[in-house]
């Protein structure tokens, strides 16, 4: 049987129900679609291929999943470090987004920021930011995999003056892609102490009848839950609980100050939590209880949060942190494992998203969003557990091919679909415009 490609790996991290791991398999792939897996014998003897990548001492696994991203905010990267939250986003990031944040500044920061994601294992991330159909044409010039927050925010900005422009705006976003089969949406109210219970009501509303997501920053300070108390008299994710916005379709980002009450409302209702550890940790915003969440039965994903913020959209080394944290957090070196880290990196961020029955695992039927790792050199010697090894001596250096519905984006560390100097020009562009007026 004629097939478009077939991959041959040392190793097959599947992430699937049973975690495994094949030896000497490959991976049959047509049309976008993983076909087979299979030993490599048999794969010899039951097709052939128009391709075959042939890739000893590497892993193959399913593309990594960048659940919370503000993508164009790459062309902030480094412009205002070491400060709290408050301060960094109040004094520094939002006077640079009134100034510099249009579609030119969206659509090129969305195209620096997708190719690291894509030179760093991610097939598929979630954003949250203004301008997204300029987003949009960066997603579709790559190649790459994404859901895009339909943005809402209580004051106006460059994208819309008032909620019911946002509303309008999100809502013919998702009239646009309805029918592209690699671009998904969610809504995205900014954080609690930004929108108002009457726009998080319509939301909800609108929410339920088109069966989306909301994606929202909940709990990303001791400084929010204060003030919200001070100001309503009860904590964030309590006034999200009584508009009954907390349930399967809600992602909650960050959430590092969380009551033991609130973890086990959160499992009984199905809420997925978004977990950042890099740039919690770099804003000192808190640390998220990871394990205690995981132990609750709730299903917790990872991402880097903005480029801005973190300053990587890296998730492998996100996932080392998550991992590491997690330990020192709990005081217990047996939490969070690496198997669990891979997970809410791949199947744990496609369920938080809705789609698991397409990505998040090597099965048959579902998309081909495949990374290859080389776990092949000096770095990665002796190994005992390909798994771990991801986990805790990898780097995204050492991704080396990339697909997102059987189509090449990275090839040997190359990218396919973006042309790398013109992205560093247009980086260094912004810079000198960007840095001349922040001094």
């Amino acid at each position: 049987m004629q097939i478009d490609l077939l991959i041959k790996p040392s190793w097959v991290i599947t992430i699937n129900e049973q975690d495994q791991v094949l030896i000497d398999h490959a991976v049959a792939i047509d049309q976008g679609k993983i076909l087979d897996i299979l030993p490599f014998a048999e794969a010899e003897q039951h097709y052939r291929a128009k391709k075959t990548v042939v890739l000893p001492q590497q892993a193959l696994l399913p593309g990594l999943v960048n659940a919370h991203t503000h993508a164009a905010m790459s062309l902030l990267k480094g412009l205002a470090d070491d400060l709290p939250l408050m301060e960094w986003l109040q004094e520094h990031i939002w006077p640079a987004e009134r100034q510099w944040a249009n579609q030119q500044f969206v659509y090129d920061g969305s195209k620096l920021a997708i190719a690291e994601m894509i030179r760093s294992g991610t097939t598929c991330f979630n954003d949250m930011y203004f301008f997204a159909e300029e987003t949009i044409k960066a997603v579709q010039e790559s190649g790459i995999r994404a859901s895009l927050g339909m943005i809402l925010i209580d004051f106006p900005t460059a994208y819309a003056e008032n909620i019911e422009g946002y509303l309008q705006k999100g809502l013919a976003l998702r009239e646009s892609v309805k029918n592209t089969p690699l671009i998904s949406v969610c809504f995205a109210p900014h954080a609690p102490y930004t929108v108002s219970d009457q726009a998080l009501e319509r939301i909800h509303q609108l929410a339920s009848r088109l069966n989306l997501p909301i994606h929202m920053h909940v709990h990303e300070t001791t400084q929010e839950v204060m003030q919200a108390v001070e100001l309503h008299q009860e904590r964030p994710l309590a006034r999200l609980a009584r508009l009954d916005l907390l349930d399967r379709h809600f992602l909650a980002v960050h959430v590092t100050q969380l009551a033991a009450s609130e973890i086990a409302n959160l499992a009984y209702k199905k809420v997925h939590v978004i977990h950042c550890p890099e740039s919690n940790l770099k804003l000192a915003s808190g640390f998220c209880p990871v394990a205690k969440l995981l132990a609750a039965g709730v299903n917790v994903a990872l991402g880097t949060d903005g480029n801005a913020s973190n300053n990587d959209l890296d998730m492998l080394g996100e996932m080392r942190t998550a991992a590491l944290l997690a330990k020192a957090v709990a005081q217990d070196a047996s939490v969070v494992s690496a198997h669990q880290v891979l997970r809410m990196a791949t199947i744990n961020g496609a369920k938080a998203l809705g789609l698991e029955q397409h990505i998040g695992s090597i099965e048959i039927g579902k998309s081909a969003d495949l990374i290859t790792i080389n776990l092949g050199g000096l770095e990665s010697q002796p190994m005992y557990d390909p798994i771990s090894h991801l986990v805790y001596c990898t780097t995204r250096d050492q991704v080396t091919h990339v697909w997102v519905a059987g189509q090449a984006l990275l090839e040997e560390r190359k990218l396919c679909t973006l042309n790398e100097a013109e992205l560093i020009n247009s980086a260094q562009h912004w810079q000198s415009l960007i840095g001349e007026t922040a001094g």
